[in-house]
């Protein structure tokens, strides 16, 4: 039997950590790359919402006081940097990816652990350390939308995008991570996903699958 094999008509699209401190071109906590992997990641947003499928943003916010922030970041937030404050413009998605031009994140319910729903399958979702499914309801809320399989694009392919990995990994679900919609991608790390089953796509090869009857035509 196939555990792995993404199926699309089960799926959900997560972007991860694609905020403007962590993107714009000299924004403070600017990633290298991830700007540049905009119009993919809008790309298969697009798709997502034409076909009707889920999409969840997940994002990163850190308290002033540190106090949510991970270990090895948590002293230049305390010592006053401001990195995806709540409220704040950086914190805020980056345009291209948002449904409508005047979607904000609502701090107070994400940080309460809520979905903040911004279109008929879209959500945002705040999560408190690398990985999408810690300490969060992703897990469930995927769950209760009937989905198996999630796609995952964003920033920064060592840190956010790898752990969600691994925590999907976890949870049995099938996964299909877009090699071109990622920033920080290298080959090893390519070969680390394959070797727990993930199956590596194009934005292209994405696009065509989402709109094949196969399942399994295009994933390679």
């Amino acid at each position: 039997m196939d555990y792995t094999t993404p199926e699309k008509d089960k799926s959900a699209l997560l972007s991860i950590d694609v905020q403007q401190d962590f993107t714009l071109p000299s924004a403070i906590a600017q990633i290298p790359g991830t700007m540049e992997k905009v119009d993919q990641m809008k790309r298969l947003l697009e798709a997502y919402r034409k076909y009707d499928r889920p999409i969840i943003h997940v994002v990163r916010l850190y308290l002033r006081d540190g106090s949510n922030v991970d270990a090895s970041r948590r002293q230049i937030i305390e010592q006053g940097k401001k990195i995806v404050s709540p409220g704040s413009t950086g914190a805020e998605l980056v345009n291209e990816l948002k449904p409508t031009p005047n979607v904000r994140l609502d701090a107070d319910t994400l940080l309460a652990s809520k979905l903040q729903r911004i279109g008929q399958r879209e959500w945002i979702m705040y999560k408190p350390r690398w990985d999408g499914f810690y300490q969060t309801s992703l897990d469930t809320h995927l769950r209760n939308l009937e989905v198996n399989t999630v796609v995952i694009a964003g920033c920064n392919f060592p840190n956010c995008p790898r752990a969600t990995v691994y925590g999907a990994s976890m949870r049995d679900f099938r996964i299909a991570m877009v090699t071109d919609g990622i920033s920080g991608i290298y080959e090893r790390g390519l070969q680390e996903m394959e070797n727990i089953g993930v199956h590596l796509m194009t934005t292209q090869q994405c696009l065509d699958w989402l709109s094949t009857s196969e399942n399994a035509a295009l994933i390679k």
